[in-house]
Formats: C-alpha cells, sequence, structure tokens
C-alpha cells in the first residue's frame, strides 16, 4: 500500500505550490520544527521562519501569509515537497545525521524496493519535484 502523500493533507493554491517548487529555501532542523529561510529575497535574513510539524504534516509557519491566509502558506508546502526534510522534521534525528533511539522510523519508510526507486517519491501528482525538472525526467505545469 503506498503512503499519502503530504501535500494530499494540506489546501493550497497553485500560486503557492510554484512558488514553493522554485524559491530558494534554506532549510534548518530545529527541536521545535523547521527553520526555513528564503534566499530568493535581497535580504534573506528578513524572511526567515519557523515550520512546525506534527504527525508528518506541515501544520503552521510563523511567516504572515499563513495567519492571514486560508490553505497552507508557501513555506509550510515548501518543507511538505522536500519529504527528507519532512521525514527528518517528523523523526527524532541526531545532528550527525543519524536516528536517535526511539525513534519512530518504520520499515516502510526505508523500502528500496526496485518499484518505490522508479517512482520519485518527491514529485506530487501533476507537481514534479525540482530535481525531476532539473534533469528534464518532467516539466512545471502550466
Amino acid at each position: 500500500m503506498s503512503e499519502i502523500h503530504p501535500l494530499s493533507r494540506l489546501e493550497f493554491t497553485n500560486r503557492v505550490v510554484k512558488r514553493a517548487q522554485y524559491e530558494a529555501f534554506e532549510y534548518t532542523l530545529t527541536p521545535e520544527g523547521v527553520h526555513i529561510r528564503n534566499g530568493s529575497h535581497a535580504d534573506p535574513e528578513n524572511h526567515e521562519y519557523l515550520v512546525t510539524v506534527h504527525d508528518g504534516l506541515p501544520t503552521a509557519c510563523t511567516c504572515p501569509a499563513d495567519a492571514r491566509f486560508e490553505g497552507a502558506c508557501k513555506h509550510r508546502v515548501a518543507v511538505a515537497i522536500r519529504r527528507p526534510i519532512l521525514a527528518a522534521a517528523s523523526s527524532n534525528v541526531a545532528t550527525d545525521g543519524g536516528t536517535t533511539v526511539g525513534s519512530d522510523q518504520s520499515a516502510e519508510d526505508t523500502d528500496t524496493s526496485s518499484e518505490a526507486a522508479e517512482e520519485c517519491t518527491e514529485c506530487f501528482d501533476e507537481f514534479p519535484c525540482w530535481e525531476c525538472v532539473r534533469t528534464g525526467k518532467k516539466t512545471l505545469p502550466e
């Protein structure tokens, strides 16, 4: 049985998902969640926010757009798109990249079957991940 993509559990506009894909976000894991910095801005230090993750889903962001508009902001969507970051924020990850004792990572998370390797887990429906766009495997929708 395939895992439900986190984007299926969020509401967002096409504009938000496109910006979440192409803006130059930088991610830092913290005990509170994912610190996200938008390197696309001329002054990225003034565009840093904290995305809170609960039960494998980005549930809140400290940016003004998340509070002001309905649906997930581009920062929450950006974290959901980048499943390795979301997985790290959802589990106990040690600073050396290993998992700590008591991690809730399941065997399903580490599936290396040939079927799983053929399908890109970072893509969501018609929205491809950056790596698939960069390598020409897929294109962004209009």
